[in-house]
């Protein structure tokens, strides 16, 4: 995996007087899954949203392909080929499961804002839409608003968008969090199969789905990331074994 597609450099980010993230620095190479763990308020989906640009980090770089998206605007960051999922579902509820999908296609394909132009007639557009309902198992959804969809059904979708615009780097906040082991082992193997080719950065509280996915797990603790390795590696670790006293999944 050469090169480095994703890498954090003294990053720090205070709210007032209380520092959140404190002097985290990651790489994450191309095509690499790297899982981010840490007990609650460790500062996660803080780094998630100083990674995508919903909040200015304090100091330090966040590179991606080696140029500095700090300071960019989500949208700007996105348009380089970085997209996410969120912790809380995510959809155009009203619109169909197609025409979220669709609407995550539009940019990537280069098509930009139109008055005159109808969606409709956009074959590139429907074609890839269509060829990710397949990968996220929804095809038979299609027509179906979002907001009918079950629960895991919509996380399915907000996993489909991430991958809709064809980014090379995807975030994912918690992917599996709300779903029973049957469709936590469903939204693992989709996972695998949607993101291959791609460098996936997950945020995840399961262990057995972080060591199901991840190549790399960074274990963040008060801001901190106190260690960085192979799943085995940091499974074995005495540090984060202490961090962690209390949950025996990463003992066993």
């Amino acid at each position: 995996m050469s090169g480095c597609t994703l890498e954090l450099k003294g990053v720090r980010k205070s709210f007032g007087s209380t520092e959140i993230i404190r002097d985290v620095n990651l790489r994450v190479g191309k095509g690499e899954r790297c899982a981010v763990i840490g007990p609650n308020g460790a500062g996660k989906s803080t780094l998630f949203n100083l990674i995508t640009g919903r909040f200015p980090a304090s100091s330090g770089e966040i590179l991606l392909n080696g140029s500095n998206i700090v300071g960019l605007k989500p949208f700007e960051i996105y348009r380089r080929g970085l997209s996410r999922g969120f912790q809380i579902t995510n959809v155009f509820y009203r619109l169909s499961v197609y025409e979220n999908l669709r609407c995550s296609v539009l940019w990537s394909l280069g098509y930009r804002y139109s008055f005159w132009q109808r969606l409709n007639n956009l074959k590139d557009v429907g074609e890839r839409a269509d060829a990710v309902l397949e990968q996220i198992g929804l095809r038979d959804r299609r027509e179906i608003p979002a907001g009918l969809l079950t629960y895991a059904e919509q996380r399915a979708l907000e996993i489909g968008i991430a991958i809709a615009s064809d980014a090379a780097v995807v975030l994912l906040d918690e992917p599996t969090a709300g779903m029973s082991r049957s469709e936590t082992d469903a939204a693992v193997e989709m996972i695998h199969r949607v993101t291959k080719g791609k460098t996936l950065l997950v945020v995840e509280h399961d262990m057995s789905v972080v060591f199901a996915l991840a190549d790399k797990v960074a274990v963040l603790v008060y801001g901190e990331v106190i260690a960085f390795g192979t799943p085995s590696e940091i499974r074995n670790n005495p540090r984060v074994q202490t961090a962690y006293l209390g949950v025996p999944t990463l003992a066993e």
